[in-house]
């Protein structure tokens, strides 16, 4: 991983690259000899309790601290659970892990990571989801690039992390502009590596989260840098955490009073960009006032379906795509859903953020 003093590489821009990684990174690698889906018989399906007992704890996922300081300046009530930890950590290999040495109970990811988990055969379950209906990220072209269209990709060499959302927004590109895998020679590389790999000249294209885009352009687009927009989203921002910590009643009840706390936080930062920009990128992740204000244009705005079925149907044309690449084995991802949850998340925000 490229550190903010690597050469060529601008501090604000490194910085902006984790920004966009965090939203959603997710891996698929050492699936090698995995299991085509994970065991979920043993899954819950007792109600949810009411209230929390007493005494129950939980390791929540909390990236770059954005958790703490968005539930400090919503003034979000109390959680009725202790935080055991807050664990910086964002990427879904680093989570899985996290999840398998049981020092993480929930996390915030996108849509891969439980496809990886049921690969791996660990089991995992879905709780929120929050849908992302505009594109999170451009296709970036190397310096002096004459690519101008996702069909002008054809033979040409592009960025692919297979196990990250970045990956998964690259293949449904190439499927809808009609290009095969044959078309073009996938070089694999984690979402990391983007940066130096385009301004090196190791790939023609890579694809780069909304909020990574504006800071590469201002670097390289004197040297004829650009980006090409698509329609192609990645529609899942869920919360997701292992089945064991489902299976425990106490633990059950924690993650359902965490979940409205989530959602609320979420519409608050929608809500409230200006104190967003100054509190968290420009104190806390040392950016400008205006890069953080193009940060935040290019954001979506939360929506909680109180029904998952879209969702559902998302997750499984997902691994289907994966799985058409060779890069999953063919696998049933309706048992990722833990629907005792379903509606939580809608309930718990105004009708303007509910599907």
């Amino acid at each position: 991983m490229p550190s903010a003093s690597s050469p060529g590489i601008d501090r604000r821009l490194f910085l902006t690259s984790l920004l966009g990684a965090s939203a959603a990174v997710a891996g698929l690698s050492g699936c090698a000899g995995g299991s085509a889906a994970a065991d979920t018989a043993g899954a819950s399906t007792a109600p949810l309790a009411d209230k929390v007992p007493a005494g129950t704890s939980l390791k929540i996922a909390s990236y770059l601290n954005t958790q703490q300081l968005q539930f400090k300046l919503a003034k979000l009530p109390a959680l009725p659970f202790t935080v055991s930890s807050w664990v910086n950590i964002g990427a879904g290999p680093d989570v899985i892990n996290a999840f398998r040495a049981k020092s993480l109970d929930l996390a915030n990811n996108a849509g891969i990571p439980p496809i990886q988990a049921q690969y791996q055969g660990f089991a995992a379950k879905i709780v929120a989801i929050n849908i992302t209906r505009k594109p999170n990220y451009l296709f970036a072209t190397k310096p002096g690039s004459d690519i101008r269209t996702v069909a002008d990709f054809k033979g040409k060499k592009l960025a692919f992390s297979q196990g990250q959302a970045q990956g998964v927004v690259l293949l449904r590109a190439l499927k809808e502009a009609g290009l095969a895998y044959g078309d073009v020679k996938l070089v694999p590389l984690t979402s990391n590596q983007f940066f130096t790999a385009l301004q090196s000249g190791q790939v023609d294209v890579a694809p780069l989260a909304n909020t990574q885009a504006p800071a590469y352009i201002q670097q390289y687009g004197s040297k004829g840098a650009h980006t090409i927009a698509t329609d192609v989203v990645d529609l899942l921002n869920l919360l997701w955490a292992p089945q064991a910590v489902l299976n425990d009643k106490a633990k059950a009840a924690a993650v359902a009073a965490y979940i409205p706390q989530w959602a609320k936080g979420l519409v608050w930062q929608w809500e409230n960009p200006d104190t967003w920009n100054e509190e968290f990128y420009v104190k806390t992740q040392n950016l400008t006032l205006a890069q953080a204000q193009g940060i935040t244009k290019l954001a979506n705005k939360p929506l909680f379906p109180p029904s998952w079925d879209e969702a559902v149907k998302w997750e499984q044309e997902t691994a289907d795509l994966l799985a058409e690449g060779g890069f999953v084995k063919k696998t049933d991802v309706s048992g990722l859903f833990d629907h005792r949850f379903e509606g939580i998340a809608a309930a718990a925000v105004p009708a303007e953020y509910r599907k």
